[in-house]
């Protein structure tokens, strides 16, 4: 449910990009500046009800209000978002043309173009504007969207008019780009974004309307559909440059002939080379004028402007030498051409757009199988037969049976049957899980053993996969912080290059050695060709993309670029302790013997007075019994003291169980027990007397006990260079002695859960980067507030609603792999912009001719362009080392 932004924008729980709780109520916050300042005094932006009911952020206060309580709002803007596949972007720059033709689209809040996924994410007001303006900005900037478009026969149309009601329909479901129905064939023609509607969706409007679907295709996936796209533009790409490599060779080897005598005469010809030239100039070399054009019609220049531009320089100074050489020959100068350059530049730089795809593809690799789990069909009970659906069809509420091999296909709770269930694919943990009535199974995990039903409890996009899936995507869409000052330099980049070219043509024209024109030319080319703000702008995205997916192979979901960037920068971990570092519940960890009685008499007797009990305490001697395989007795005349204990009869014996309050109150002595009471307590663990016929016979001591990997986790945090820090509720001496066995020296202890925001505050008021790790409700406020948010999946929705990475596994060594996993994603992007950035500032002066004057030097245009296209490579491929990083366990 969304809620209303501080600054006065609605957005929904998907889209925002922090949260705060108050008062035990969730808000949405566009960014953390607005969470921050929420926190800082709630009540500004509060309007009060009557009586004690919860207050709400309003999006609207009247002008009194404003004066009373805070500054005024402005009015509620229902955003929607819509991520588009974009076709035939080639560099960071043809991704700024787009973003900049978006984002001055009236009704876009906020438009986001990544260029090494070729998605477009749009933020907007649906009452001002639609998608497919998005759609037509896209193409008008030089570029296309990857649509799908999918024919579905109709029965029961039966004139204009239900064409018409069919149509109308259809366009209002969000996603749908166009809808054509033919009365004649009775069939409708659908294009549509395949991220925003699913096949099932339209087919169920289509029924709702009074009309039936007679056959729908098998829905392709989102991803699937990108992938058609991106390997149709794959294969074009493949086939102009084999086309183009041809051509080049056979131009060159035309350009050459002291270098190859060999080759037929006819190719000496210029107006042959010519011919040849034309077709990869302006066929195969077409998507660099599209994309040029497309830059210019935005008063923009990018990647495509360089090369066109260069390219074209060198084919027409041919052009003019094989038409008029008489011009060339009048200045003394021998005509000569250079449509070899412009061919092979072309030629090499989609070799470069080829493989630089191949790897792009890549890094996308996580989603890819994220997305190759999800069942496709579920084996659900109706009418009390058992029938196989689309999983897309399985309803809430359903009872689903599952059989040893299967995947589950959607995520809810075993109603009968056990088994054991293999979940490594979603949690990362090796070992199966047992499963049995009343515990909850996810959809994509695989049944080991044996048959169960479960009732589905979340289908569709509400699943954990499906959750997992979008978190991952947009993860991978969004940007880091460090990539700023790549987006900024990458802005005024292609401008100053054609300054430079500029400049180099006219300094060789003038003051370079005869053919001063030739010199002039081929180093202006040099200079537009080896320039590249590809490197520039894949440095970043590629190693977020790489370094989200491989966190969730891992059970490690990290919301994006920024979050990533902010846990490289951590100084300070804080735990908290119940449920974090801790299991959450307590544990039976000591049992003290008195006058002859045993650890199983002890526990028979306190586990059966205390057998029904729902104190926690109770439970866990009840549950300590249970795992001896001791037999219960039935307790008679149970009570409940207030503070103290319980009291029963338990096969004719009174039963006393408490503390040393209720012990004195019964007049029961306790002396020989005391001291190792006070042991235990000093531990941090609780002492429960028990007494027969009002003696004293033992003690049992419970805690709340360390996780299995909490002290080796914090031990490696510290190996990390962090300062470890738990935060708990509990009194000192039992905080104390759980922080000692954690090796934790720096204990917050005695903190009301409404004052861990203030805790953190604190701690980041002494400069310090803290990172909060919490499960519950409570945290939530705290996991907002700290720089990374860091929730345990197994916790509550809330706290992994305002974290900013989600551990799926309870495991503390998750929060040690993110750390590290943040650590190695930002080396690699730093890796990339020194190395973009060292290539352009070396191979521009180069290619200008600045070592000419010293060792005679001069850059030839064709290598200039081999190495712009080995930048690109080297980049991606530096990124998709992160893939083999080993996290470790």
């Amino acid at each position: 449910m969304a809620e209303d932004l501080v600054c006065g924008m609605e957005v929904k729980e998907e889209e925002a990009a922090s949260s705060s709780v108050h008062k035990g109520k969730k808000y949405y916050f566009c960014t953390k500046t607005c969470k921050l300042k929420f926190d800082e005094n709630p009540e500004i932006y509060i309007k009060s009800e009557e009586g004690d009911q919860e207050k709400d952020v309003k999006g609207e206060s009247s002008a009194e209000e404003g004066k009373k309580s805070g500054p005024e709002m402005t009015p509620k803007r229902e955003l929607e978002r819509v991520d588009l596949p974009i076709v035939g972007m080639s560099c960071a720059s043809c991704a700024a043309t787009i973003q900049k033709g978006l984002s001055s689209l009236d009704g876009v809040e906020q438009a986001n173009v990544n260029f090494a996924n070729s998605k477009a994410t749009v933020l907007y007001q649906p009452q001002l504007v639609k998608p497919e303006v998005f759609i037509s900005s896209v193409r008008k900037s030089g570029y296309d969207v990857g649509i799908a478009s999918v024919e579905i026969p109709i029965q029961g149309i039966q004139c204009a008019s239900c064409v018409q009601n069919i149509e109308k329909a259809l366009l209002q479901l969000r996603g749908i780009t166009k809808a054509a129905v033919n009365l004649a064939t009775e069939k409708a023609r659908i294009e549509y974004i395949p991220s925003e509607v699913r096949l099932e969706e339209i087919k169920r409007t289509i029924e709702q309307t009074g009309y039936k679907v007679l056959e729908i295709p098998p829905e392709e996936e989102l991803e699937d559909i990108e992938k058609i796209v991106r390997e149709k533009e794959y294969r074009v790409l493949k086939k102009k440059f084999f086309i183009g490599l041809i051509l080049g060779i056979i131009i060159f080897l035309g350009s050459s002939p002291r270098l190859f005598p060999w080759a037929p005469s006819f190719l000496n010809n210029f107006f042959v080379l010519w011919v040849l030239a034309t077709p990869v100039q302006f066929w195969i070399g077409w998507q660099f004028y599209r994309g040029a054009w497309g830059a210019f019609t935005h008063r923009n220049a990018d990647m495509n402007t360089l090369i066109a531009v260069g390219t074209s320089a060198a084919y027409l100074y041919s052009v003019a030498a094989t038409l008029f050489p008489a011009f060339f020959k009048a200045g003394g100068m021998t005509p000569g051409v250079y449509f070899d350059t412009s061919a092979i530049i072309i030629g090499l730089i989609l070799f470069g757009r080829l493989l630089e795809a191949r790897a792009k593809g890549q890094t996308s690799e996580a989603i890819k199988k994220l997305i190759g789990l999800q069942p496709k069909t579920a084996r659900v009970i109706r009418d009390g037969k058992e029938e196989d659906i689309p999983v897309e069809e399985v309803l809430v509420g359903d009872e689903i049976v599952v059989r040893p091999g299967e995947k589950i296909p959607v995520d809810g709770v075993v109603i009968k049957g056990t088994s054991t269930v293999d979940e490594s694919m979603i949690t990362g943990e090796s070992m199966p899980v047992d499963k049995e009535p009343e515990d909850e199974v996810v959809g994509a995990t695989i049944n080991k053993t044996g048959s169960f039903r479960f009732r589905a409890t979340k289908v569709g996009k509400d699943t954990v996969l499906a959750q997992i899936i979008k978190l991952v995507r947009d993860a991978q869409g969004s940007k880091a912080p460090i990539q700023r000052l790549a987006d900024v330099v990458a802005s005024y980049f292609v401008p100053i290059v054609i300054s430079i070219a500029i400049a180099t043509f006219i300094i060789w024209f003038n003051f370079g050695p005869f053919p001063a024109l030739t010199f002039a030319l081929l180093n202006f080319v040099a200079v537009m060709i080896i320039a590249c703000p590809c490197a520039l702008g894949l440095a970043t995205p590629t190693a977020v993309m790489v370094g989200t997916g491989k966190g969730a192979e891992n059970g490690i979901l990290i919301k994006g670029g920024e979050s990533l960037e902010s846990a490289y920068k951590l100084d300070t971990i804080v735990f908290d302790k119940t449920g974090t570092l801790t299991k959450g519940e307590p544990t039976v960890t000591d049992i003290v013997t008195l006058n002859a009685f045993t650890h199983e008499d002890i526990l028979k007797y306190a586990a059966s007075a205390e057998k029904g009990s729902e104190h926690p305490l109770g439970e866990a001697i009840v549950k300590r019994a249970g795992e001896k395989e001791i037999e219960l007795l039935e307790p008679k005349n149970f009570n409940a003291i207030e503070g103290q204990g319980v009291k029963a009869e338990v096969d004719g014996k009174n039963i006393l169980l408490g503390n040393k309050k209720l012990m004195r109150g019964q007049k029961i002595e306790s002396m020989e027990l005391e001291a190792r009471a006070k042991e235990l307590a000093q531990d941090g663990k609780t002492p429960i007397f028990v007494a027969i016929n009002e003696k004293a016979i033992g003690l049992i001591a419970v805690a709340d006990t360390l996780k299995e990997n909490s002290v080796t986790s914090v031990e490696k945090l510290k190996r990390q260079g962090l300062e470890v820090v738990m935060l708990t509720g509990d009194n000192r001496r039992t905080a104390e002695a759980i922080a000692r066995k954690a090796d934790i020296e720096k204990v917050l202890s005695e903190v009301l859960p409404e004052d861990k925001v203030n805790e953190i505050k604190k701690l980041q008021s002494e400069g310090k980067r803290v990172a909060m790790v919490g499960d519950g409700i409570n945290d939530a406020p705290a996991l907002a507030q700290a720089d990374v948010g860091i929730a345990i999946g197994s916790g509550t929705d809330v706290a992994m609603e305002a974290s900013d990475i989600t551990l799926i596994k309870g495991d503390l060594q998750g929060v040690v792999s993110a750390i590290e996993l943040s650590r190695r994603t930002i080396r690699v992007i730093k890796q990339n912009l020194f190395w973009a950035f060292f290539y352009n500032t070396a191979g521009i002066p180069v290619a200008a001719g600045v070592l000419y004057p010293f060792f005679g030097i001069l850059l030839n245009p064709i290598f200039a362009s081999a190495a712009m296209a080995f930048s690109s490579i080297s980049v991606v491929s530096n990124s998709l080392r992160l893939r083999r990083v080993k996290l470790r366990a």
